[in-house]
């Protein structure tokens, strides 16, 4: 990713609710079930997912108010679609991800849709929900943007305090989403390839392609 600005505090407050709305199986799997078919009555996402109408429509009103589908009405019937690019292109990397860690190359094709497995789905919420946080956000973002940086570094970009920012680099380090190495007296931090960092790639390329940047 070129090197940009990091985002407003306002937008990224707006895109860790948004990424934190995802991080739940049910959500995501109503989410890939859309990008897969397209634009989906309740009924049919009921039907495929084998939940209870209401507790779908009650998730689909989250996924709304969290501006990641839209709906449009055609007749008696409500149909729902992805608005949002990132949780679409959040589905090209865990795709080409699982791809990688089961030799699948179907999922490795570029354009490749399909329904994962249910545990997978369930696997990558839990992870997206580590990272689902305002403050975490804004590391990985300035790891992206920046590349490796020690946390003298982040902490001034941040405007975090130290002792915040090394508890959060220490979570993301156990959960495998940055490394570090030390050199002297030094830490440098580096984030790693996977959802997080699409994740914050993605955001970034809407936020970019908006001419009004108040419409995020």
């Amino acid at each position: 990713m070129s090197e940009t600005e990091p985002l407003p505090p306002e937008t990224m407050k707006k895109a860790a609710k948004g990424i934190l709305s995802i991080a739940h199986p049910l959500r995501l799997r109503i989410l890939e079930f859309i990008d897969v078919n397209g634009s989906s009555s309740v009924s049919a996402i009921t039907k495929a997912l084998g939940e209870e109408q209401v507790i779908i429509s009650q998730n689909l009103k989250k996924l709304r108010d969290a501006g990641l589908v839209k709906t449009e009405r055609r007749g008696l019937f409500i149909y729902y679609n992805i608005y949002e690019e990132y949780p679409a292109s959040i589905f090209v990397c865990i795709r080409k991800l699982f791809g990688y860690m089961t030799n699948n190359f179907y999922f490795l094709a570029d354009g490749y849709k399909a329904i994962l497995p249910k545990d997978y789905t369930t696997m990558v919420a839990n992870q997206i929900k580590l990272f689902a946080n305002y403050d975490k956000m804004r590391i990985l973002e300035y790891l992206t943007l920046k590349g490796e940086s020690n946390v003298s570094d982040i902490v001034r970009a941040i405007q975090c305090a130290q002792l915040k920012v090394s508890q959060y680099l220490k979570r993301l380090r156990d959960d495998g989403f940055v490394t570090c190495r030390r050199d002297g007296r030094f830490i440098f931090y580096s984030i790693t390839a996977g959802v997080h960092k699409t994740a914050i790639e993605c955001i970034h390329k809407r936020y970019d392609n908006l001419a009004d940047k108040s419409m995020f």
